[in-house]
């Protein structure tokens, strides 16, 4: 179901503390938003070679986009926001720019930590736990333990996460208890698999934003997306800011989403009006 902002809170948001390139208000006049948000955060080393900086750079100022979109689904009270952080096809890439990424997160868990508590997200992560530094490990085990009952919006973050990889772990822990006598084949739904997935007990995801302008899921939560409404923008992530982000709300509230069913009266957009 879709969130109802009351009036109230929708003048609220004015009073965010961040800087002028993140000013525009998102939920200016919205009455109909996504309770789950996932973000594709694509065009990193782009937006730095571009600029003829290191990809690296990009990471580092996408770290301001991540905040950002963290502090305006908390103003909006968005339920969960997921971001694609490393895919499990990105341990292809160079290792320098691996260790870096391994770095920045491990920082950002740290340093991030007090503005989760005042904003008071809880973190989640989902991925392979496997291939990821013990430093790593321990500091979003201590994030994700300190902010787990925090009241707001869930921020989860996919590391080293790989749609597919997830649906076959999803089935093979369903064999395994059919194996073990404690399921009935014939009972499995679509429920069973939703609960076996690392996102159970999220809703499904209602609006998928891509930067950086492909035209692909790649691989991001493909069981979960199945009736989201997608929204791509050229913008890379370093730049995605308030204004995008209040351009892909209003997006979708103005979408008519049917679920395979037919539409009985026309959707109109909210937006902008006072």
């Amino acid at each position: 179901m879709n969130a109802k902002i009351p009036d109230s809170k929708i003048s609220d948001a004015t009073s965010s503390e961040t800087d002028d390139a993140h000013s525009a208000d998102p939920k200016a006049a919205a009455n109909r938003l996504p309770d789950h948000v996932a973000i594709i955060m694509d065009g990193n080393g782009r937006w730095a070679q571009s600029r003829g900086m290191p990809r690296i750079e990009g990471h580092r100022r996408g770290v301001d986009s991540v905040r950002m979109v963290s502090e305006t689904c908390t103003e909006l009270g968005i339920e969960a926001v997921t971001l694609y952080c490393l895919s499990s096809e990105n341990w292809k890439r160079p290792k320098a720019e691996l260790e870096f990424l391994m770095q920045l997160l491990e920082q950002y868990l740290v340093e991030e930590r007090e503005l989760i508590m005042k904003q008071g997200l809880r973190l989640k992560v989902i991925g392979r736990r496997d291939r990821l530094p013990a430093s790593v490990l321990v500091e979003m085990d201590k994030t994700i333990e300190v902010s787990s009952d925090n009241p707001g919006t869930q921020l989860v973050l996919a590391i080293d996460y790989g749609g597919r990889d997830e649906l076959a772990m999803a089935a093979r822990s369903i064999c395994r208890d059919v194996q073990a006598g404690l399921l009935d084949v014939d009972t499995i739904d679509e429920e069973t698999i939703t609960n076996r997935l690392y996102t159970a007990g999220l809703p499904d995801v209602d609006l998928m934003i891509r930067t950086g302008g492909e035209m692909r899921v790649s691989n991001f939560l493909l069981w979960q997306l199945s009736y989201a409404e997608l929204w791509v923008t050229e913008t890379c992530w370093p730049d995605f800011d308030r204004q995008e982000f209040a351009a892909a709300l209003e997006s979708f509230g103005c979408r008519d989403r049917r679920f395979g069913g037919l539409s009985e009266t026309p959707v109109e957009s909210t937006f902008g009006e006072t």
